[in-house]
């Protein structure tokens, strides 16, 4: 334990996700002895994040303005519509240069044990756009776990009934990746969405 600022700044940095007592207290001392200017720097960065940066009207991504580049974007087609759980999951998708649809973020991920429910999620909003029947396909690019798998099982469920089409990224080995180190769940998923050369 140290004391005054530098504890502060360590108890702060801690908070971050992903951040342990070990990194804090690294990140601290880098900072202490950082040059001021990129002190400044950092602090300036972190305040217009949280002056400027809000999530978009339309699609929950973040945003400088009312909506983001990918919805004001006239060349993206509104008939497929792409649903994430995170923003930062749109990064990913658009460095595939594959997807030239829009988006909706859900803000996170059925799970139970940590207290989400269907509620939580901007799932609302979700049908909210698709009520306007712009959408043909409904993509659901939740993550390849458990809490994404029963959200896109909950979405599927929901939103089938209105005849849209709903499917799912596909899942199976990567690219470099040797079969005998591959788990069941992928392998498995490896053979459902074969595909004939």
């Amino acid at each position: 334990m140290y004391e005054g600022a530098i504890q502060d700044l360590i108890d702060e940095l801690g908070r971050l996700p992903g951040v342990g007592p070990k990194s804090a207290q690294r990140i601290a001392f880098h900072v202490l002895s950082a040059d001021p200017a990129d002190v400044n720097r950092l602090a300036t960065a972190l305040r217009k994040v949280k002056e400027l940066v809000r999530f978009c009207t339309t699609c929950f991504n973040v945003a400088e303005s009312e909506q983001c580049r990918y919805c004001r974007d006239p060349r993206r087609t509104n008939e497929v519509l792409c649903v994430v759980e995170e923003p930062k999951d749109i990064v990913a998708i658009e460095r595939t240069g594959e997807f030239r649809g829009r988006y909706h973020v859900l803000g996170g991920a059925i799970n139970p044990l940590e207290g989400v429910g269907p509620d939580n999620l901007r799932i609302r909003e979700l049908l909210m756009r698709l009520g306007t029947g712009e959408v043909r396909e409904l993509i659901l690019a939740t993550d390849p776990n458990t809490e994404g798998e029963a959200t896109a099982t909950y979405l599927g469920l929901m939103i089938k009934p209105m005849g849209i089409s709903v499917t799912r990224l596909a899942s199976g080995l990567p690219v470099g990746g040797d079969l005998e180190y591959a788990d069941e769940i992928t392998l498995g998923r490896a053979f459902e969405g074969r595909r004939a050369i």
